[in-house]
């Protein structure tokens, strides 16, 4: 991930904040304590609450120096300058589900604001990157459908 670009909208990039902050006070706190309260258990070749506290720590702190990346290499996505003519990061868009008859609406974003749950799928993913530089349907169908020879 070195160097390569990461799209994101400004609520991605935010909430990449949060957590970077809660990482770096309340969770290495939290960590620093386990550990604090496992040295307190005696002799550290047998203590399992040491070697859980400090996986943890080392867990974070990778966290913490991923968080620290994705950050750096950010590119906010500017909403008033997304084109709305064909696919991209940040355009929402319904899809005709052929087998089922429906449409289903997606929110194309980068691969840090992934969240199926909402409908929210990376553009790097087979139906995000398949969606890319899609035109809308002509005219009949929904102002926010779009359409693609290669789904």
């Amino acid at each position: 991930m070195e160097g390569k670009e990461i799209l994101v909208t400004q609520e991605g990039y935010d909430n990449l904040e949060k957590e970077l902050e809660y990482l770096k006070t309340e969770k290495r706190t939290e960590i620093a304590e386990r550990i604090k309260v496992a040295l307190g258990f005696g002799d550290l070749s047998e203590n399992s609450e040491y070697d859980e506290a400090k996986n943890a720590q080392a867990s974070n702190e990778i966290k913490i120096a991923e968080l620290e990346n994705k950050l750096r290499y950010a590119k906010i996505i500017d909403e008033s300058e997304i084109d709305t003519k064909t696919v991209q990061v940040g355009n929402k868009v319904k899809v005709l589900d052929m087998e089922y008859n429906e449409e289903v609406e997606y929110t194309i974003v980068g691969s840090t604001e992934v969240d199926l749950s909402k409908n929210r799928i990376s553009n790097e993913s087979p139906i995000g990157s398949a969606l890319l530089r899609s035109k809308k349907e002509p005219s009949g169908r929904s102002s926010n459908t779009w359409r693609s020879s290669k789904i």
